[in-house]
């Protein structure tokens, strides 16, 4: 009987969480702050948020000149080398070939182009697959953002070609926060 009353109360609360449209639910995410490498002046905030098996990334950079810029992650969270070449290759945990967000193989740390306007103000927003802000093996956190100096041409190996290392940003796991699901 105890049992019984237990199952209908514990069914009676997910009912009533059934209709809920304001649940909050913890949502892991991260944050990057971009410096410019030696002589440069380039800076921005980068935040990532884990949504199912994507990340959201909202990035606002600044100090660009006008135009694409190489945009990825790197293996190394480090950004200490003057012109961040202390941070490694591009992410890659699966060994593939490089690519754009948009193609079907890709280094997980891939993340395309930045697009400066005449201000050299870049706006980039994307959901992207291929990694997490988790713990495994595909997990950005603790790895370095690098913004680059010239175009990402999304083919060239290893690296798209995408010239020198203009800024440079630590990926850190924010405190844990509560998000409304979007519903």
């Amino acid at each position: 009987m105890f049992q019984q009353q237990r199952v209908a109360i514990l069914m009676a609360a997910i009912l009533c969480c059934v209709g809920c449209t304001n649940m909050q639910v913890r949502t892991p995410s991260a944050s990057a702050q971009l410096a410019p490498t030696k002589g440069g002046q380039v800076a921005g905030k980068v935040v990532f948020l884990q949504r199912g098996d994507k990340v959201m990334i909202d990035a606002r950079v600044t100090g660009l000149t006008p135009g694409l810029h190489g945009f990825h992650v790197h293996e190394k969270g480090d950004c200490s080398a003057p012109d961040a070449s202390s941070a490694g290759a591009h992410f890659n945990p699966r060994k593939t070939d490089h690519g754009g967000t948009e193609g079907p193989e890709r280094h997980a740390g891939d993340l395309g182009n930045l697009i400066a306007d005449p201000s050299g103000l870049a706006v980039y927003k994307a959901e992207l697959a291929g990694f997490t802000l988790g713990t495994g093996e595909d997990s950005i956190i603790g790895r370095a953002l690098v913004v680059h100096g010239d175009p990402d041409d999304l083919l060239t190996q290893p690296a798209g070609n995408a010239g020198p290392r203009v800024a440079c940003g630590l990926i850190s796991l924010n405190p844990d926060q509560w998000f409304h699901s979007p519903q």
